[in-house]
């Protein structure tokens, strides 16, 4: 795909602020390209520091700096510093802890590529409902042991992907395209459970909206989509896996602070419920955690989100908004300062 380039009146100075390892995963020579097609680009292309002299001298020439993973905080100080700041665009997920108030206040427009990291996370979120649906990470777990015979299955229970409610905790993006996911699906019904949300928002998407101990009582297969607040802390703890029913499933490819995990050690230690943990508390897990050995859990070691060429997607995005900035069209995916309190 080609991009027409930008004329040199309007073409914006960028500075690119992300660690060395994120600009080799997301800036490939089509994207290095693209980026010296729309904007002047300073020397170096690639800050990861701006309180040295590249920094300072880059920032009073900025009008977007572009982040992702592995940029530092951008300060009150480092916005004073730079007069000609318009907006920064973020190549990745949330903006929490890296952008200031004063961004806001100042009236620089702030972008994200979260929409584009939902995407891979629900696609796992769906492969791990239909895999704890048949059991099959927790039978082939047993089958490195068991190798006499297959009739160790039937201990499983019903090994179906057909009339399981699938409880969603979070109708955050990835809640949403998951839902949106399990359309492929013949559920007994999908449960979503969000106090910011009212009835009206599921509307067309056949959820049901509950609170959270009745999604727990209901749901055959519960996934976590919230963010990491202070108020969600052990949002799933010990009272809250109670609640949920023998042979359930937990799914998490949230935050590890949502879940207890003294808590889930204890319940999956029993058997009375399996796991699929993309992100635990602490990551990684202590070695001597039981999760790693209980045969009813599955662990992942934080994939779930944009990995390989999976990342670009979230440049190209950020791309597409720097374009839209120079045609002066509204950007897609605006973040405000009203959105962190309840988002990601």
């Amino acid at each position: 795909m080609t991009h027409p380039s930008t004329p040199a009146a309007a073409r914006p100075h960028v500075l690119l602020l992300m660690s060395e390892g994120t600009f080799d995963l997301q800036f490939h020579a089509e994207q290095v390209d693209r980026l010296r097609e729309l904007a002047e680009v300073g020397e170096p292309l690639r800050l990861d520091d701006l309180d040295g002299v590249d920094g300072r001298a880059q920032l009073a020439e900025a009008d977007v700096i572009v982040t992702s993973w592995g940029a530092p905080p951008i300060t009150p100080a480092h916005l004073a510093a730079a007069p000609r700041l318009r907006a920064i665009l973020h190549a990745a997920g949330t903006v929490r802890g890296l952008v200031p108030d004063e961004a806001w206040a100042r009236g620089i427009v702030v972008t994200s590529a979260a929409d584009e990291n939902a995407r891979p996370v629900a696609e796992y979120t769906l492969a791990a409902i239909i895999l704890a649906g048949k059991r099959a990470p927790f039978l082939a777990a047993e089958a490195r042991t068991r190798r006499d015979r297959w009739s160790f299955a039937d201990e499983r229970g019903d090994l179906s992907n057909r009339g399981r409610t699938i409880g969603i905790v979070g109708w955050s993006r990835i809640g949403r395209r998951t839902v949106e996911l399990l359309d492929v699906l013949e559920t007994d019904g999908v449960l979503v459970a969000d106090p910011t949300i009212t009835a009206d928002d599921l509307v067309g998407t056949g959820a049901e909206l509950v609170d959270l101990p009745e999604l727990l009582r209901r749901s055959d297969i519960v996934s976590l989509h919230a963010p990491a607040l202070p108020e969600t802390r052990h949002l799933i703890g010990a009272e809250e896996l109670a609640l949920m029913p023998d042979g359930a499933t937990l799914i998490n490819t949230a935050r590890g602070v949502l879940v207890d995990t003294v808590a889930l050690e204890r319940e999956a230690s029993s058997g009375r419920l399996s796991a699929v943990l993309d992100v635990t508390d602490p990551e990684p897990l202590p070695a001597t955690s039981v999760l790693y050995d209980l045969p009813n859990v599955m662990l992942t070691p934080h994939i779930a989100g944009s990995l390989g060429s999976e990342a670009r997607r979230m440049s190209d995005h950020t791309l597409d908004e720097l374009e839209r900035l120079i045609l002066g069209r509204p950007v897609l995916a605006p973040v405000t300062r009203e959105h962190l309190v309840v988002g990601a």
